[in-house]
């Protein structure tokens, strides 16, 4: 884990930091690779987060949304103190089960999902893995086939 200590700045509307250059090299060394996202994990005035590491304009950049810091984004300015390390734990969400068994059984829903762009599954397999309770997820996953053959909206869109 390195700590440092940095201000946040704005670039367009995201809050940023900039991680000094000694520590992106032990976390690229860490990563094994200077390219890509890449995952870290650290605290900001000692609250735990889980976030990537960007490269963007030539610059690497920790974006601190709101999760990581109440209001980030009118703290502009402010000096925060930050650790960061490499995460190698997976960030992989699987779907929850119920919503694979539903692919099985529906095959035409099952063949218009895997013609998804990476981006679109994700969005429908990370809605139904956040769900709290199983009313939810069973009530979800019917509606998630329906919009996948063209019957209902899901997930704030008209069709797949």
């Amino acid at each position: 884990m390195y700590e440092f200590k940095a201000e946040i700045e704005l670039i367009g509307i995201n809050p940023y930091v900039f991680v000094p250059e000694y520590i992106l090299k032990k976390i690229f060394e860490d990563a094994d690779k200077t390219k890509g996202h890449i995952p870290i994990k650290g605290t900001i005035n000692d609250k735990p987060y889980r976030q990537t590491l960007v490269k963007y304009s030539g610059e690497w950049r920790l974006y601190i949304n709101t999760t990581m810091l109440k209001n980030s984004p009118k703290r502009i300015g402010e000096t925060i103190e930050i650790t960061v390390s490499f995460d190698p734990e997976s960030r992989e969400i699987k779907p929850p089960k119920l919503f694979v068994k539903a692919l099985t059984e529906n095959k035409e829903a099952k063949i218009i999902f895997e013609s998804l762009p990476a981006s679109r599954k994700l969005e429908i397999v990370k809605y139904l893995a956040n769900l709290k309770t199983q009313k939810a997820l069973e009530k979800n996953t019917e509606k998630a086939i329906n919009f996948l053959l063209g019957k209902e909206r899901f997930i704030g869109r008209d069709n797949p």
